[in-house]
């Protein structure tokens, strides 16, 4: 257990990123110092390269390490590059993982994804289902390389006693998300689509699938939240879920952003195009039960604030493709 961040020495990767803000934020509030804190930048290590993590578990020794960096994108991005997906990711966790043991590392969290889960689960899924199945097709390699991750944190807690704990969210949406139209993830390809089509003044808005998939959608704080909590709280390489609970339709994702950003075009559904993994829920039990897990930002509200500093950000958003 971490009873303080006061005087602990915390390395993010990713902490420049979507996720990686939000925990930022969450330690400050819990008493971290930004002197003990350290994001490592891409242009200055290469986390996939095992010199460059060398180097940089040589240039800051952390007490607790929150492995947030991945290679990440949408239904797209994990269709037309899953190479570059599964090698990027393995290379990236074996090595923090594996210097993060040998240089003592007190507590390490990773971040898993709630798309590794067999594509046919039982909803909402538990964590013990995990194993039932193969993922859905289209991230079949992402989903891979972070169930490979989870083995190298039971692996480790066993041979080394080394203390890592392993987090499975749901889709996460808010601020400082990639906003690329044809990288991201759906909700913040949505809200740009919908946001320019208002200021634009299109009649229509063209979005991928049927409408018909689902998933179990979480604001970035709530998540980054439960996040703090599970590396305070829980000594298990068991993993958790952390999300709402709560199985939503794309299609009514798409309707509420609609309507928030006051959009009042042709809503134009691409067929020809892959919904991903039919349905998605969490079973949050084991969370609520071990770490009084509680879930947080309504949907609505959460999609409004997301809206809302999109609008905010428009000249400076993140979009992986600049």
């Amino acid at each position: 257990m971490i009873e303080s961040w006061v005087d602990k020495k915390v390395l993010v990767t990713g902490g420049s990123g979507f996720i990686g803000h939000a925990v930022i934020k969450q330690l400050k509030g819990r008493g971290a110092k930004d002197e003990n804190m350290f994001i490592p930048r891409s242009k200055d290590y290469d986390l996939a390269k095992e010199a460059d993590v060398q180097k940089l578990f040589e240039d800051f020794k952390p007490d607790a390490v929150f492995h947030l960096a991945a290679k990440v994108g949408g239904v797209f991005a994990n269709m037309t590059a899953k190479g570059d997906f599964f090698y990027g990711n393995v290379m990236m966790n074996t090595m923090i993982v594996e210097y993060s043991r040998r240089n003592n590392v007190e507590k390490m969290m990773l971040m898993g994804s709630g798309c590794i889960y067999p594509k046919f689960a039982e909803m909402p899924v538990k964590e013990t289902a995990l194993w039932d199945g193969f993922p859905e097709e289209t991230n079949f390699p992402y989903a891979m390389a972070k169930r490979l991750l989870l083995i190298q944190s039971m692996a480790y807690r066993e041979q080394y006693g080394f203390n890592s704990v392993y987090v499975l969210p749901g889709n996460l949406y808010g601020a400082h998300d990639n906003f690329h139209l044809r990288d991201s993830h759906v909700v913040p390809a949505l809200i740009r689509k919908f946001v320019e089509a208002v200021e634009n003044g299109n009649d229509e808005v063209v979005v991928w699938g049927d409408g018909s998939a689902t998933r179990d959608f979480q604001y970035v704080d709530d998540a980054a939240g439960g996040i703090v909590d599970v590396m305070e709280k829980w000594d298990s390489s068991e993993p958790l879920n952390i999300s709402e609970g709560k199985e939503v339709p794309i299609k009514k994702i798409v309707e509420l952003i609609a309507e928030l950003t006051e959009f009042k075009g042709k809503i134009v559904w691409d067929t020809d195009k892959p919904n991903g993994q039919p349905r998605r829920a969490l079973d949050v039990s084991r969370a609520r039960e071990v770490i009084d897990y509680k879930t947080g930002t309504p949907l609505r509200e959460g999609l409004k604030l997301s809206i809302d500093w999109f609008k905010n950000n428009i000249n400076n958003f993140r979009d992986e493709s600049r």
